[in-house]
């Protein structure tokens, strides 16, 4: 079977593929650029399971890369050139990379072999043939040490999950997507390769552009946006308090939310801003970006976080303790297995032994990934989220889930943002803070804690509410909910 990038490259090479503030590449340019690269990259030692780190500014440059190093036959690794560059080091080093692409803007101290890309010497050279098996790219997620693992993903779990996107979701070449995760993140790679695989265009703006409510506006008119794949709850509930901008948020075909719980931001009634289909996917790094994904009703059930059901080519398991599988509409950890799961962690081999698990309920010899993540499956077999079991808040013996606070809180008319973190007073007693944005100066404690009682046991009730101007978000566009607990 040929990779994605294979079909990518088979596109009309007329129609256009990247379109950018300045100019519009076709098929035909991205194909030759994308061959060039490739041949001189394997002419410059490049191999099957190396993995060539990829450090160049966000734009046509950062895509024809990615797909240059694949068809090449190697592993890419992106890297966000404005993160600390210490960061960087460590990613370089953990990723175990033996090239870095880059150019000669960027000032990135390296020991192994480079390729600037704006000196490129043209080679010619064959390419080589390359096992579903092996090694596509390497992506980062942060371990409980703050020091950064890498996650080793295989070719034959990202062509599934992108073919999987272009199927499921009706891409094509009527596709106009956007670019909206950053790089260095995996949810980059869906955003860019899903639109170009099904032969759609593929929108690079400025991201301090896209992080503006208005000017993310004015990108989906100007360019006639009509997908976009890679969104946090926190930032759709970001747009959703600038009215102004519904009008434009309505012509979007898909909307594709990951990353957080999606619940508060439909509590406080964000479906109805969204026009066309609205997904919320659910999986880890570890699982090739999406293990789950469940489309969002035009009315949605508000009583519980829906992530739906397998993507092709993945299972997922609930299991109890002992690894036994739990009775529908009971709780069980994840266990997600498949086509998408991860080799494990680079030199990682205590950890990538306890979360990558023998899998029973597999082929021979495959493996399951244990998430951390709690759910219970109902009759119709929806997966139903229910938190994390290391972040468990417990308030005098009762399971609270802190998006099922957040969302009670955004049905108040005066708020327009809420984060619940827990804290322990001096007698070790667990209680709630209510992180709120809005406009709160004539609503009182006393207010809020009346409204949520009409919905809320006395559990589940915040101790504080805490007023600030606005949330604090990670690079990525998640809540930073550690900042918050600060």
């Amino acid at each position: 079977m040929t990779g994605f990038v294979d079909e990518l490259l088979a596109n009309p090479p007329h129609t256009p593929a990247i379109i950018t503030p300045d100019r519009t590449v076709s098929y035909g340019e991205l194909r030759n650029r994308i061959l060039r690269l490739a041949q001189c990259l394997v002419v410059e030692g490049l191999r099957p399971e190396q993995v060539c780190a990829i450090a160049v500014p966000r734009g046509v440059d950062a895509v024809v890369a990615m797909a240059a190093v694949l068809h090449a036959g190697g592993a890419f690794l992106t890297l966000d050139i404005d993160q600390p560059p210490q960061r960087l080091a460590a990613m370089l080093h953990s990723g175990h990379t033996r090239h870095l692409l880059t150019t000669s803007q960027v000032e990135l101290p390296f020991p192994g072999r480079t390729t600037l890309l704006d000196r490129l010497t043209p080679a010619i050279a064959p390419l080589p043939a390359v096992s579903p098996r092996s090694l596509a790219y390497v992506s980062h997620t942060s371990g409980s040490t703050g020091t950064p693992n890498a996650v080793l993903i295989e070719r034959r779990g990202l062509d599934s999950y992108l073919r999987f996107l272009a199927k499921d979701y009706d891409l094509g070449p009527h596709t106009t997507a956007v670019q909206l995760a950053p790089l260095g993140y995996d949810a980059s790679i869906r955003d860019i390769f899903a639109p170009l695989l099904a032969g759609g265009r593929l929108v690079l703006a400025p991201r301090e552009s896209l992080l503006r409510a208005n000017e993310f506006a004015e990108v989906i008119r100007r360019y006639e946006v009509d997908t976009v794949l890679s969104v946090t709850p926190s930032f759709l509930t970001f747009l959703a308090q600038h009215r102004e901008i519904a009008a434009d948020l309505r012509r979007l075909r898909l909307v594709v939310a990951s990353g957080e719980s999606l619940r508060p931001f439909l509590a406080a009634g964000g479906r109805d801003l969204i026009a066309g289909s609205l997904v919320n996917q659910y999986g880890p790094t570890e699982c090739t970006m999406t293990s789950t994904r469940h489309r969002v009703p035009v009315v949605p059930d508000l009583s519980a976080d829906h992530i739906g059901v397998p993507v092709d080519g993945v299972t997922a398991h609930l299991l109890d303790d002992q690894g036994n599988p739990v009775p529908p509409n009971t709780i069980g950890e994840i266990h997600l297995g498949g086509l998408g799961v991860a080799r494990g962690y680079a030199d990682r081999p205590g950890l990538t032994a306890d979360r990558f698990r023998p899998d029973p309920f597999g082929e021979p010899g495959s493996r399951m990934y244990r998430t951390g993540d709690l759910a219970r499956r109902t009759e119709g077999g929806i997966l139903e989220y229910l938190g994390r079991v290391d972040r468990q808040i417990k308030i005098r013996g009762y399971r609270v889930d802190p998006a099922e606070v957040e969302s009670a809180l955004l049905t108040h008319a005066a708020v327009t943002g809420a984060v619940i973190t827990a804290a322990t007073d001096d007698r070790g007693r667990v209680h709630l803070i209510a992180h709120l944005t809005g406009d709160l100066a004539d609503i009182t404690d006393a207010d809020l804690r009346a409204h949520l009682g009409k919905t809320l046991p006395p559990h589940l009730m915040p101790r504080r509410f805490a007023r600030i101007d606005r949330l604090p978000t990670t690079s990525t566009g998640k809540t930073d909910r550690k900042a918050l607990a600060r």
